[in-house]
């Protein structure tokens, strides 16, 4: 069946099946985008401030994020429940005189401390040796040496690459035994498998019964705390360290102790009670440090909301300077175009023909200017990481959020101007010249 001729000539609009309010949006957009085309130098005047807007938005977010990734494997590197007891840092003058009163930490401080509360469930002790230069047949290395107890590794998070860590008998025996952080596996073997290799601290030869895998912890401290990174780090029993290798005079036997708080059970308070004991021990001196992993993120997390709601102001600021740009272009091309308006109207436009053409073009730019302003989110982003070391990290909710609100400032920034152009009288602006 053949169609008539007239519907041939003037096919029905919008076409059969498609909603009328779809095909008059596609046009206000197509006729918003040719105008912008026409004026090219103008769109990008325009979207200059909301590409910085959003590309700021974006790289704030971006280096938030980054922030909190990067606290959160420090505070993983360091156990959120753990309380961490270590040396206090003082002179030898300082010290010798302490030294009347207290021996510093040991370990007997640690069983002391095991059995004055239930919740404190796993407990370890270390100490750093002193060693010049560490040695194999294939390389040499300068890492530190640490003397551990077992439950060490599991206290710090530490896995295995390969081998294993040393057994509690072999703990208890002053076996000489260890296990190498991954860095320290490099500069020693290279490719080689290291296990069942020996190595050699000062004059004493232990043999490598594992690898730890790649801390990879990109900062030495955090809020003020010194941060050991167990890559470039080799662990021996600590019953091994304390027999093998001379203790430096005045030094305590071990430099830290870790206890592990149950968990439900009060940080707080559990760290209150061990500071307590341990003065009690020491003769009424505090000399040792008290650190709280807890504590440390809390203390992160609010200096990170401060650095956000200051970036995000900022970045609201270049936002809202964009926003009144847009304004401005499209209060300036109303008054261009007041006869094209009048043209329009004369033909049938209606007001809200004239409203909907309008915040189409105010929303266009505002889109192309977030798309725009991502990409170069993007790259300011990229360039953090790649020029300070820093971590960056662009998220989807940082994308979607930034894309969204710059469509949002383009419609409420974009409202007065088509208002203006849809109440203009068709009569008068016919006759403005």
């Amino acid at each position: 069946m053949s169609l008539p001729l007239q519907e041939v000539l003037d096919p029905p609009w919008p076409p059969a099946g498609v909603p009328e309010d779809a095909m008059q949006l596609d046009e206000y957009l197509r006729s918003a985008i040719s105008d912008l085309v026409r004026h090219k130098m103008r769109t990008l005047l325009t979207m200059l401030g909301m590409i910085f807007g959003v590309g700021a938005v974006i790289s704030m977010l971006s280096i938030g994020a980054g922030a909190q990734a990067e606290s959160l494997k420090m505070i993983d590197s360091m156990g959120l429940r753990n309380v961490i007891v270590r040396d206090r840092p003082m002179d030898d003058q300082d010290l010798y005189t302490l030294r009347e009163k207290s021996l510093g930490l040991s370990l007997r401080d640690l069983e002391g401390l095991r059995q004055v509360s239930p919740d404190f469930v796993v407990a370890s002790a270390r100490k750093r040796i002193k060693s010049s230069q560490v040695i194999s047949e294939h390389g040499r290395s300068s890492a530190q040496v640490l003397g551990v107890t077992l439950s060490y590794f599991t206290l710090y998070n530490l896995a295995l690459e390969q081998g294993s860590f040393f057994d509690t008998l072999e703990e208890r025996s002053f076996s000489r035994v260890c296990v190498l952080g991954s860095k320290a596996q490099q500069n020693l073997f290279a490719y080689l498998d290291p296990v069942g290799q020996a190595v050699k601290v000062n004059d004493v030869w232990f043999t490598v019964v594992g690898v730890l895998h790649d801390q990879n912890l990109v900062a030495d401290s955090f809020e003020g705390v010194d941060l050991e990174s167990a890559d470039n780090s080799i662990f021996i029993p600590i019953t091994t360290a304390l027999k093998m290798f001379d203790r430096p005079r005045l030094s305590s036997e071990v430099d830290e102790l870790v206890l592990q708080v149950a968990p439900g059970a009060s940080i707080e308070i559990n760290t209150a009670l061990l500071g307590t004991v341990l003065r009690d021990l020491h003769g009424g001196e505090t000399d040792f440090i008290l650190v709280v992993p807890q504590e440390l993120l809390e203390q992160s997390s609010r200096t990170r909301r401060i650095f956000n709601v200051v970036m995000g102001g900022i970045a609201g600021i270049s936002l809202l300077v964009g926003g009144i740009g847009i304004m401005n272009i499209m209060l300036a091309s109303v008054l261009e175009r007041t006869r094209e308006i009048g043209i329009r109207r004369a033909v049938g436009a209606r007001p809200r023909d004239i409203l909907n053409q309008f915040l189409a073009e105010s929303v266009v730019i505002s889109g192309l200017g977030g798309f725009l302003g991502v990409l170069l989110g993007f790259s300011i982003a990229s360039g953090v990481a790649f020029f300070s070391q820093w971590t960056t990290l662009v998220t989807g909710f940082s994308i979607v959020l930034a894309f969204g609100f710059s469509l949002l400032v383009g419609l409420v920034f974009g409202t007065y101007p088509a208002l203006n152009a849809a109440r203009l009288n068709p009569i008068d602006a016919l006759r403005y010249e």
